[in-house]
């Protein structure tokens, strides 16, 4: 009997390591929204995406007036005061300010603030500047053209932090139902466009406009993670799956 019992006892060892790997399933897709709006209308003139990084000395203050746009901090911390309230924001947070909005940036007092100022901008707008002195602006992305195929109607625009875990296939070929514009983080992707795979390490800006048919995949040995700042019509999805459908 004692031979009996002893022969059982891998099976049970084997059972609960089973066990263990059932409850520890495949890292997954990590999204998460960090500031979101809704616009009544994105047709009234051609629209671009454009992005300026800001930079603050500790303690120092700036005020912003534009399109509609939001604010990523990098590093530090910022303490923004729009429509008489005050929001700190820190790093990986972010905040919308509207179009026709004033707000006033004021850096913390330990560190220098870091930021992206992302923008959905109309023509008419493009060079406008975005924050004022003392705060160090430098417009780092503008589409070439303006942003195609928006409809009349109601648009979702939002900025959202995505991680891809390591070693992540490349995802099926899809395309965007309005346009989207991408900041690797951190990590490199894989992003292919046409049959081609293209290597997307940290700082890399990419746009996505309505016809771009790609994927995106992680090969590398650790977390993939960017920031897409996206529009879409509201009621549809951001991603819709394969090519855009030809228009008569």
């Amino acid at each position: 009997m004692r031979i009996r019992a002893m022969g059982m006892l891998p099976l049970a060892v084997g059972a609960i390591a089973g066990s263990a790997v059932a409850q520890n399933p495949p890292a997954q897709t990590a999204r998460t929204v960090v500031a979101a709006t809704k616009l009544p209308t994105v047709t009234d003139a051609p629209m671009y995406f454009t992005v300026a990084s800001v930079e603050l000395a500790p303690g120092m203050k700036s005020s912003v007036s534009k399109a509609s746009g939001i604010l990523y901090q990098l590093t530090g911390s910022t303490e923004v005061s729009l429509a008489g309230e005050v929001k700190k924001i820190n790093a990986g947070e972010g905040l919308l300010i509207g179009a026709g909005k004033t707000a006033e940036l004021k850096s913390g007092a330990e560190a220098p603030s870091a930021l992206l100022h992302f923008f959905l901008v109309p023509a008419a707008d493009l060079d406008k500047s975005a924050e004022t002195a003392p705060a160090v602006v430098k417009e780092v992305y503008r589409t070439t053209a303006p942003i195609p195929d928006l409809q009349p109607g109601g648009y979702d625009l939002n900025l959202t932090r995505v991680t891809f875990p390591a070693g992540m296939p490349s995802n099926a070929p899809h395309h965007r139902s309005g346009a989207a514009l991408y900041y690797v983080l951190s990590g490199t992707g894989a992003n292919t466009i046409e049959g081609k795979v293209i290597s997307r390490p940290p700082g890399s800006f990419i746009y996505e406009p309505f016809d771009l048919v790609h994927q995106w995949g992680n090969p590398g040995n650790e977390p993939l993670t960017f920031i897409t700042f996206n529009i879409n019509p509201e009621g549809v999805a951001a991603v819709l799956p394969g090519a855009p459908k030809k228009t008569q």
